[in-house]
């Protein structure tokens, strides 16, 4: 039996800004808009690439806005992640890597894994309600030519 994640709830205080970053920052799809009766909207974005979406709106969570901590976006190219997204407005941390790797305690450096080994870089970022998400290099292959 296959078990697919398919989609994750957000909380946020305000759907139209949430939706707006998510969109034009962010980089999300908008897939669905749905408010079939006041008290209910429920708007669905896809990351780029994902099979997992994400549902911000009202009457989906009791959840506090912005308690959503440390999602998980997979990226090939964490400096061209960072990049990308710091290029559309949102602040993102510096790019970190676990050191030492080998023996790993807890411990970061600042800057992708020198070796760009799997699971190893990772930045953050928030959305305006202080959901966090992290964002982690994996597979990540060298660009042509460099």
């Amino acid at each position: 039996m296959d078990y697919q994640l398919q989609v994750i709830t957000l909380p946020v205080s305000d759907v139209d800004k949430a939706a707006a970053f998510y969109t034009g920052q962010a980089g999300f799809t908008l897939d669905v808009d749905y408010h079939p009766a006041p008290g209910f909207r429920v708007v669905q974005l896809t990351p780029p690439g994902s099979a997992c979406s994400i549902q911000i709106g009202t009457g989906l969570t009791d959840a506090p806005p912005g308690s959503a901590r440390a999602t998980y976006l997979a990226v090939t190219d964490i400096q061209a992640a960072r990049q990308e997204l710091t290029a559309r407005g949102v602040t993102v941390s510096g790019i970190r890597h676990k050191s030492p790797i080998d023996d790993w305690q807890g411990g970061y450096e600042p800057c992708p894994d020198p070796q760009r080994r799997d699971y190893a870089s990772f930045a953050d970022f928030a959305d305006p309600d202080g959901n966090t998400w992290v964002i982690q290099e994996i597979g990540y292959r060298p660009p042509q030519g460099a």
